[in-house]
């Protein structure tokens, strides 16, 4: 979205260090490597760097000026290449009121989402579904943070009827700072889990951090949350001053008609609805979509179109026929509760002859080891010793869940890196088997797919 000066000015309260020649509308750009002729460079900072020293290369690759920080020094040679120079105190606060303003300018009704997992899916099921009725607009990729957030937002046009963000976060505060910016009109919590306890501590902050999506939501606004004793606890408290509308939801609700490889029939609120994807986990997800697009005031029909649209985006169960073999990636991301999901979907779905490659999970903190060894645990419940599923983990980490299926009589192999799994699936697995990997991303097993698919 383009903006006027007047207008840039008014949303970041920039003082004015130069603007000569000026007019007409402009648009943003913080990348020097893609930035436009006729462009505004607002410069970011980061901990591995500082975007005022590229300054110079915006300028002359054709920024037509730039911001600076109050801390940030202009030289002489930038006075007289640049038409305009405004400093903020913080580009970065700049570049989320710049949001904010556009936001607010085209007025879309906002759906944020959070959670431990799944939010990723549930917003491109969100979108699938309010693009029946709405023109609908979404965060690529993982733009889940400050920067995530703007790139979004700006990009949005300016027809959009509906904005759905999604919000992740590293620590306390930072989804209240999205919050802040996005105004929610309708928020989305998936679920609570052990994700990013190695950052939080315990269940109860991840509860607490997720929450937080409703502190700056508008008055009025509708708050859909998965049914999770963590979720309400901490609702209990935020709701005694914030007047948010609730809706829970819980696959327990459900009466699931048919589950089979890519595809899922179920009933919810006595409508039936269908999904191009196998697993209760993705079923559980979809209930948030629906009750979305039921508090936007769509029809059941409407909805079911849009559900029956979604499909798995990259590394999430993700199924390829490479060289002979079925693999399923599902390698975006892991925790304790997405590991579990995948391993039981993959079980009660796919016959043999299969294959699990299972990978270190990231981000549990001092009891990593522990939650490592709980996922042995679970195998142990759900596979019985003379089964021939073929199990194989990856990493230092994963390596616990190998020791405690040896513990227990289950055969299984470790390997320390992705090469290693290649070569032994490459050397000793049968063609025609299905293979599901699962582990954090940056195990980065789509290697292990490259190398097979290289041979």
């Amino acid at each position: 979205m383009k903006l006027t000066l007047k207008e840039i000015i008014e949303a970041t309260e920039a003082k004015v260090l130069r603007a000569e020649g000026v007019n007409g509308k402009f648009a943003l750009s913080t990348d020097t490597r893609t930035i436009k002729k006729g462009e505004i460079y607002l410069p970011l900072k980061g901990e591995n760097f500082d975007g005022e020293e590229f300054i110079d290369k915006a300028i002359g690759a054709g920024a037509i000026g730039f911001f600076i920080s109050e801390q940030g020094a202009v030289s002489g040679e930038q006075k007289i290449s640049a038409k305009l120079i405004l400093q903020v105190k913080d580009t970065l606060t700049a570049y989320l009121e710049l949001a904010r303003f556009c936001k607010r300018k085209i007025a879309p009704k906002v759906v944020a989402i959070t959670g431990s997992s799944g939010k990723t899916t549930t917003k491109e099921m969100a979108f699938c579904v309010a693009c029946e009725k709405f023109k609908t607009h979404k965060s690529e990729l993982n733009f889940n943070n400050e920067v995530g957030l703007c790139k979004t937002i700006l990009s949005m046009p300016e027809n959009t009827q509906v904005l759905i963000v999604e919000m992740g976060m590293r620590g306390l505060g930072e989804i209240e700072l999205l919050s802040k910016y996005a105004e929610p009109d309708i928020s989305i919590i998936t679920n609570v889990g052990t994700a990013h306890i190695g950052r939080l501590g315990s269940v109860e902050n991840i509860a607490k951090a997720k929450c937080e999506i409703v502190k700056h939501q508008k008055k009025n606004g509708i708050l859909i949350a998965h049914d999770d004793k963590s979720i309400k606890d901490e609702l209990i408290h935020l709701f005694t001053y914030s007047p948010i509308h609730l809706k829970h939801f819980s696959l327990k609700d459900t009466k699931i008609v048919e589950h089979k490889i890519g595809y899922s029939k179920f009933v919810y609120k006595n409508y039936q609805y269908e999904l191009n994807v196998e697993g209760d986990y993705n079923i559980q997800n979809s209930l948030a979509a629906i009750e979305m697009g039921l508090v936007l005031g769509m029809s059941e029909e409407e909805i079911f179109k849009g559900l029956k649209k979604y499909s798995p985006i990259e590394k999430r169960w993700e199924v390829k026929e490479i060289k002979g073999y079925k693999i399923i990636n599902d390698s975006y991301n892991a925790n304790p509760e997405s590991m579990k999901a995948s391993i039981e979907t993959f079980l009660n779905l796919y016959q043999n002859p299969r294959l699990m490659v299972l990978g270190d999970m990231g981000e549990l903190g001092k009891n990593e080891v522990e939650y490592h060894r709980q996922i042995g645990d679970f195998l142990i419940q759900k596979i019985a010793k003379t089964t021939d599923v073929g199990i194989i983990t990856v990493g230092k980490l994963a390596g616990e869940i190998n020791l405690k299926l040896k513990e227990n009589g289950i055969s299984s192999i470790n390997f320390k890196d992705n090469l290693q799994t290649s070569r032994y699936i490459l050397d000793n697995v049968k063609i025609g088997t299905t293979i599901m990997l699962k582990a954090s991303r940056a195990m980065k097993f789509e290697e292990i797919i490259n190398e097979v698919n290289r041979k």
